[in-house]
């Protein structure tokens, strides 16, 4: 179907809950604007039908010339810039942008603007839970729940954004308070196509921002800001001026500012030394907005952290297991599996569909740390191959049978922990459906055990 009417030439391309608050905002504002999906349908479909009976929409694959006579094109984050027909209309002219760009144009309050690899829905969640508790009126999503549009408001006093790399690809300024990539570690290179366009996709986080959030311990982190910008930093090792850390007090490990003690890490619900790294980035981006250390510190004590984040599930027979089925790529299986080792050793579930990435760092942070794996989904036997034998290793059809195993290796002590480093969608809807099956298969487990 082809589009555009002549008075029509701005388009929203892709629903879902994103394309469906472009709609509710130019329709806000006024603007004209039309819809298109190459999807017969897509999620969304009867809301926007309902809400907006009158605005164009076309359905079904784009045609080569569909979108060369629009002004802008409004592309929502899961569609990717390279389709032949956006590429085709962007070559001609035509520009591109996405909802955060539209959002930054508007927001009057502060943006907190938070990316990275991993972490980042931790930490832009614990953030948002800080300000709530000093008092703040915040609000808190983008790639995270509710889409940055939607939390448009005169009575928000900051904003706490999670933006992923393909929100941020296509715009031109977040302009952010504070901004921050938390950490970088191969992901959508199927999408990006290389590490170092990935990278440059997160660091165009840090264009036009007051202060930044430096991760001491990941140099990828680091952007090439001038020289009037502020900089705080967060890391696993000492603390210093604007520098988080740690410091040891009465035998214990404690969060620290300027190697002050201010908060002993076992005090904390969430598991892992990689969930310290993220409380540091938190409290880095709270005081880069002012918020206050008591309230911080009360929402670090009363964070019990995320659903399918390294959550834990349950202890059965002395064994730990960990639901981190969001560990969707390397870093942050290598982060799970590395920051819940301790007195024990760790029985790793992984697998799923690769992305494109390079699995041997985590087959050597399984070396050092693993007890062994139990491999499922498309990548199990390149990821049995890859291991090589340097721990026992085996391939479950389900996820109850890899639970199952999985228990037979550990002894007591140990963690089992769900990090895929993978997407689902070979074997599950999604990340959450695997994380429930996992669980569940656990709760079976001890059942079966009781």
């Amino acid at each position: 179907m082809s589009l555009i009417a002549s008075d029509n030439r701005r388009i929203v391309i892709g629903l879902g809950k994103t394309g469906l608050s472009i709609a509710r905002y130019f329709s806000k504002q006024g603007l004209s604007f039309a819809v298109a999906d190459s999807r017969k349908a897509p999620p969304g479909l009867e809301q926007f039908q309902s809400e907006f009976p009158d605005i164009e929409l076309s359905l079904g694959e784009f045609t080569a010339d569909q979108f060369l006579s629009a002004t802008e094109l409004v592309v929502s984050p899961g569609i990717s810039l390279a389709d032949p027909a956006i590429a085709a209309a962007k070559a001609n002219g035509v520009e591109v942008s996405g909802d955060i760009e539209w959002f930054c144009r508007e927001a009057v309050a502060p943006i907190v603007a938070i990316t990275g690899s991993n972490g980042k829905s931790t930490v832009t969640t614990l953030v948002g839970e800080m300000a709530a508790c000093a008092g703040r009126k915040v609000a808190v999503g983008g790639n995270l729940g509710t889409p940055a549009l939607d939390l448009l408001s005169d009575t928000v006093e900051l904003y706490v954004l999670e933006l992923s790399s393909f929100q941020l690809e296509r715009c031109a300024s977040v302009g952010a308070e504070v901004a921050t990539v938390l950490n970088v570690s191969e992901d959508h290179l199927d999408h990006h196509g290389s590490l170092i366009h990935y990278h440059q996709a997160k660091h165009r986080i840090f264009r036009d921002c007051k202060q930044v959030v430096i991760n001491r311990d990941d140099a990828l982190s680091t952007p090439l800001i001038p020289d009037d910008v502020i900089r705080w930093s967060f890391g696993l090792g000492r603390s210093d001026f604007r520098a988080f850390g740690l410091v040891e007090k009465d035998g214990e490990q404690h969060l620290a500012l300027a190697r002050e003690a201010l908060l002993p890490v076992a005090a904390m619900k969430i598991a892992g030394s990689h969930n310290v790294s993220n409380v540091l980035a938190a409290l880095a981006l709270g005081s880069a907005v002012g918020l206050p250390m008591p309230a911080m510190l009360t929402a670090i004590v009363d964070f019990k952290g995320l659903e399918h984040r390294c959550e834990f599930v349950a202890e059965v027979s002395g064994v730990r297991y960990y639901n981190d089925s969001k560990g969707t790529n390397v870093g942050a299986a290598v982060s799970a599996l590395r920051g819940l080792a301790g007195s024990g050793k760790v029985i790793l579930i992984a697998g799923g569909i690769g992305k494109g990435a390079d699995f041997n760092p985590l087959m050597d942070a399984l070396a050092e740390a693993g007890r062994a794996a139990v491999f499922i989904g498309e990548m199990a036997a390149p990821m049995m191959a890859m291991l090589d034998s340097r721990i026992p290793a085996i391939i479950s059809e389900s996820m109850f049978e890899a639970v199952k195993v999985a228990a037979n290796y550990a002894v007591p002590g140990d963690v089992v922990l769900l990090s895929p480093a993978c997407a689902s969608f070979d074997m599950f809807s999604n990340y959450e459906h695997r994380g429930r099956e996992f669980s569940s298969s656990v709760a079976a487990l001890a059942g079966g055990l009781s």
